[in-house]
């Protein structure tokens, strides 16, 4: 968020998005030409040149270290994808009722919830790459729990750890990607915690590796000092900064894009998928299978015209599919419940899972994450980061816990709920949402303030 497996992937996707726009936009100066027109032509294309391999290898790296950062996404994936096609597995070999399922399914988010409160200050005191390996040897201790497990203790324990770990890799990565895009000032902050720590020289190594050894820096490498040092002279702030004129409209932003995105009922729905299926009548295997591929498909997809159409177009959109998705679904319920048309059942419910999944994957999934670390200026990222994430968690915990409960009340309810939160969503998407494609972090943060 491949992470919650209809976040992470998106977590990435507007980066390279971003570096291709970057590219062109170096080739078109190349064509322009960057030399004095009076020199001879051959100068010129050899300057031509030494900048196309200079962005050439400065690409490179930026894509490599966006590489090594989705590798956490397909960490968030895994943790939260398994507990779907492994369900019944864990329950016969251990035992479990479908209640200590039900704790061992949204557990995961408990731990994700701390790991939210602490990710700005882990990411801030340790950098953003000492987050990532820290969270990853969290994971690897979760994961090495879960498979020695032999009871639903040690078996929550285990899973407990993996939220953790992936609580803070939500905040992380796509802070991290935001910040080293070369996207104008995007990159402005790509090593700020060496800048801030004192170690000019690595600081510079490192944004001279970004960029191409052949890259010229000093521009940015001012840039990045000044505004470090103007960090450094902010006051300390605390939670209820959140709540000044000058950032309270991009917290009701920030936080009201991770409610809907979580109470929508995507997580209910990936936790349990399997059982939704069999529940419709439609053989679990088939339906996973389905809605996976169709997940990385379609996310792909979507990465593609982040920048294209804009954030507010494909949220707008997306909160569509899922009201249709939650609709088509509830409606297969509904029939089934009054024995109605079974032949037409599983296939509304399959549908609509899909429908549900797929426009997730393409909107509601990766943009809320990619307008996050966008629009909080840098004194108040952490805090504000760490709250927003800390709600996505709290909803992504309150749906996967009481989704068994209320499937159990009334399945065809349970998704006219999810359908009404969707259709919420639309309406704050276009009131309150601002479009953020093309523009500066620093812009995006102004903009919100007018």
């Amino acid at each position: 968020m491949l992470k919650k497996p209809g976040k992470a992937l998106g977590w990435w996707s507007v980066s390279f998005v971003s570096c291709r726009e970057e590219k062109m936009a170096a080739k078109q100066e190349v064509e322009k030409g960057n030399g004095n027109i009076t020199e001879p032509l051959i100068v010129q294309e050899k300057q031509g040149e030494a900048q196309i391999k200079s962005n050439n290898g400065g690409l490179r790296m930026v894509l490599l270290s966006i590489f090594v950062a989705v590798c956490g996404s397909f960490e968030f994936g895994s943790c939260a994808g398994y507990s779907a096609p492994a369900q019944y597995g864990i329950m016969n070999e251990l035992g479990l009722s479908y209640s200590q399922y039900s704790v061992f399914g949204s557990i995961l988010s408990i731990g994700a919830m701390i790991g939210a409160i602490s990710s700005g200050w882990i990411a801030d005191s340790i950098g953003r790459k000492g987050a990532m390996r820290m969270s990853s040897m969290v994971c690897i201790a979760g994961w090495i729990t879960v498979y020695l497990s032999f009871g639903s203790v040690s078996l929550d324990s285990g899973r407990f750890l993996l939220g953790y770990g992936i609580g803070i890799l939500s905040y992380v990565i796509p802070v991290f990607i935001a910040e080293i895009t070369p996207k104008n000032h995007r990159g402005t902050l790509a090593t700020a915690n060496q800048a801030r720590a004192g170690y000019e020289r690595e600081f510079k190594a490192e944004l001279q590796k970004l960029r191409g050894v052949e890259a010229d820096i000093s521009e940015e490498e001012a840039e990045i000092q000044e505004y470090m040092v103007t960090h450094q002279l902010l006051p300390k702030v605390g939670i209820m900064v959140l709540l000044d004129e000058q950032n309270v409209r991009s917290v009701i932003v920030g936080v009201g894009l991770m409610v809907f995105q979580q109470f929508g009922g995507y997580n209910g729905i990936v936790f349990y998928a399997d059982q939704i299926f069999v529940s419709a009548g439609v053989p679990p295997n088939l339906g996973g299978i389905l809605y996976s591929s169709l997940q990385v498909i379609v996310t792909a997809f979507g990465a593609s015209l982040i920048d294209r159409l804009g954030r507010r177009p494909l949220l707008m959109v997306s909160a569509f599919g899922l009201l249709l998705g939650c609709l088509l679904t509830g409606i297969s319920f509904f029939l089934k419940a009054h024995q109605l048309a079974p032949n037409l059942v599983p296939i509304l419910a399959v549908t609509g899972i899909m429908v549900h999944i797929g426009f997730y994957s393409v909107g509601l999934g990766p943009i809320p994450w990619l307008i996050m670390s966008e629009i909080f200026p840098l004194h108040v990222k952490a805090i504000a980061g760490s709250l927003v994430t800390l709600v996505n968690w709290f909803g992504a915990w309150a749906v996967s816990y009481t989704f068994n409960f209320l499937m159990t009340w009334s399945s065809h309810g349970t998704f006219f709920g999810y359908a009404f939160v969707c259709a919420a969503a639309i309406v704050f998407i276009i009131m309150v949402v601002p479009e953020t494609k093309g523009q500066t972090l620093e812009e995006i943060q102004a903009s919100m303030n007018r």
